[in-house]
């Protein structure tokens, strides 16, 4: 019943992170990559010392590609994004950066325009698929509750949180992009669908809980206020939460600190997530549907 009597506190503390998240995308922004835009991208590794970058932007220049981005990628790497690349093009890029220095292509990948739009398009049709997807499922789960919320109030309310729940890992990854130089790239989408996923698993095992006692409370006539009901089923379910989010947490900090480069930035937005969505559904989830509910009943 903790969480039930301070839960003012918590939609505080939600309200400042929500907050500091939309500040940041308002501020930054999130940087498409070329899985969007299109273009090139060519990471670069050098055998010994990697030159300035001032300087490898000049070498990149000679080659006549028009704008370029060139970025530290590791100890001894650089990423090179430019428009789409013709393989001549490609080839005068390597030249360039290998004239002063031993160099290797360890990777290249190149994007049409077209077929980043095309994705831009299927990430945001996936991710709206999947939010009416859960609120058509937690409508039905809870049809036969419609006392003190109807079965639809749930799953907006759902929807409610899992908004904020991507927000807030949206808002880190604009401020990650703006120090570190990252871009949103497919995994960054991988990240949000994932945490969909786990968010809403992690609010429906709360949320079965209360419609459990529900049910039962309405057969054995039991009386039993909607505050009490929702204290003893984040009670019963806490544990459970926070050791999913222990086992999950270790597995991605094993993964930033283990793990390749190209899925670090992936591991922080899906940690970042995990742990924004554990606090999501214990103190947060659950304790709005108390004003929800006081709402109704004045309806």
């Amino acid at each position: 019943m903790y969480i039930i009597q301070h839960r003012g506190l918590f939609f505080w503390i939600t309200g400042l992170i929500l907050a500091g998240a939309v500040g940041a995308l308002i501020a930054w922004g999130l940087p498409l990559g070329i899985d969007f835009t299109g273009g090139s991208l060519l990471q670069v590794g050098y055998a010994n010392t990697v030159p300035p970058l001032s300087t490898i932007q000049d070498q990149v220049s000679t080659a006549n590609v028009g704008a370029a981005s060139v970025r530290a990628s590791g100890a001894k790497a650089v990423s090179i994004r430019t428009r789409t690349l013709t393989p001549a093009e490609h080839d005068a890029i390597l030249a360039a950066v290998s004239k002063s220095a031993s160099t290797t292509e360890l990777a290249y990948t190149s994007v049409g325009p077209a077929l980043g739009s095309q994705f831009t398009n299927k990430a945001l049709w996936a991710i709206f698929a999947v939010v009416l997807v859960i609120v058509c499922y937690i409508a039905f789960a809870f049809r036969k509750v419609s006392r003190p919320v109807p079965s639809w109030g749930y799953g907006l309310t759902v929807v409610a949180m899992l908004a904020i729940d991507l927000i807030v890992p949206a808002g880190f990854y604009a401020a990650l992009c703006r120090f570190t130089g990252a871009q949103v790239d497919s995994l960054f989408i991988v990240a949000m669908l994932a945490l969909l996923g786990y968010v809403v698993n992690d609010i429906i095992v709360i949320f079965d809980r209360i419609r459990e006692h529900l049910v039962r409370n309405e057969r054995m006539n039991l009386k039993e206020s909607f505050e009490e009901t929702i204290g003893k089923s984040i009670d019963e379910t806490m544990t459970r939460s926070i050791n999913t989010a222990l086992t999950v947490v270790l597995a991605l900090l094993a993964l930033i600190y283990f793990g390749a480069s190209a899925t670090r930035d992936f591991a922080l937005v899906m940690l970042v997530g995990v742990a924004i969505g554990t606090f999501s559904s214990i103190c947060r989830s659950a304790p709005l549907l108390i004003p929800i509910a006081h709402w109704f009943a004045k309806k």
